[in-house]
């Protein structure tokens, strides 16, 4: 997939916000409040205008879920289609892709493990190899992780150091048998706020 590879560190810093949810981030802001590159300390200048605004809200929750333009901009197409509020729609979409429950259960550290994790075929849906990232999940599902010795090893690794219960409610993990069962969608409070959805919809609106 044609995606750019920007340093994490620098993401963070540009946006200000932790948008990959791990303790190293929130150091970094704390020691480099400050955006990247030479003029990243000068303040003033400029007032950015309503569309960078919404611009840079879509990129903040693009970069978090590791999505590139064109599964962006499906996943808002998707969204408007459903009842609902739309910004409302788009995050749970986001928050149902396989990749994404697989690090909210605490299988892995980040999305981009994640992803491989699923990519290379380690993971069941309700019994059955699945080895698309971006396959949703629904009330009701299991996801397991395949019983192979190195793949488990490597999750209950990942599961001591993660802290589960704080990434996710609308999911039970079972620690024991590395499964995840589906309660329901997400509801918009259960899905932590890392931008304005609302300013995407508008940007997309236009």
């Amino acid at each position: 997939m044609n995606r750019k590879q920007v340093p994490k560190g620098k993401l963070v810093r540009r946006f200000g916000v932790n948008l990959f949810d791990q303790p190293k981030y929130d150091r970094l802001l704390k020691r480099k409040p400050a955006k990247p590159g030479m003029h990243g300390t000068k303040r003033g200048g400029k007032k950015a205008s309503e569309y960078n605004r919404q611009l840079q809200e879509k990129q903040k929750i693009k970069f978090a879920y590791g999505l590139s333009e064109k599964q962006f901009r499906n996943v808002f197409e998707r969204a408007k289609s459903l009842p609902g509020i739309t910004g409302d729609n788009m995050l749970a979409l986001l928050e149902r892709r396989l990749d994404n429950v697989i690090y909210r259960a605490g299988f892995a550290c980040t999305r981009a493990m994640a992803r491989q994790i699923v990519g290379h075929g380690h993971i069941h849906l309700n019994g059955r190899v699945v080895n698309i990232p971006s396959a949703l999940v629904r009330p009701g599902d299991v996801i397991e992780v395949k019983p192979r010795e190195h793949i488990q090893k490597l999750v209950r690794e990942q599961l001591a150091r993660n802290n589960v219960k704080s990434r996710t409610t609308w999911v039970e993990v079972l620690e024991d048998q590395l499964q995840v069962k589906v309660d329901h969608i997400p509801r918009r409070e259960e899905i932590p706020t890392i931008a304005n959805e609302q300013m995407v919809v508008e940007l997309y609106a236009k």
